[in-house]
């Protein structure tokens, strides 16, 4: 059994991580780009909150990990869980509350979130068929 270092994330987990968040400020770039002189520049605005909300997930979730398996002899998985629904609450009361208060325009935080999660699965399969490429 090996000993983990405490803060230690692996090489390929903060190079998904990288790769993903990326994409997404790329892709946030090309949204503004497109959607700000067709005149819908709140629809692209709250999209890139959308994926910013993802990014900071993310980020959150990444770290949350770190602790859990670094903590002490028997991490609680209670305290982890509550983080992880903490974190997802928070983030669905900011999407809602845009796409409530922000009535149409708001809605394009779900359309960010939606693109962010499929650019972190995208990103997560990479490092797997570069390796059975390889078998």
């Amino acid at each position: 059994m090996t000993t983990a270092v405490p803060g230690y994330v692996p090489p390929v987990s903060r190079a998904t991580f990288r790769r993903t968040a990326i994409a997404g400020v790329a892709l946030a770039i090309v949204v503004v780009a497109v959607c700000v002189p067709l005149g819908y520049g709140l629809f692209a605005l709250f999209g890139c909150v959308g994926i910013a909300l993802g990014i900071i997930n993310s980020a959150f979730a990444m770290g949350s990990v770190v602790r859990f398996s670094h903590g002490s002899a028997t991490p609680s998985k209670a305290k982890f869980s509550g983080g992880v629904l903490l974190r997802l609450a928070v983030i669905t009361v900011v999407a809602f509350g845009c796409a409530l208060l922000v009535r149409p325009y708001g809605i394009a935080v779900f359309g960010g979130l939606a693109v962010f999660q499929l650019l972190a699965t995208v990103s997560s399969i990479l490092p797997l068929i570069k390796e059975i490429r390889q078998k």
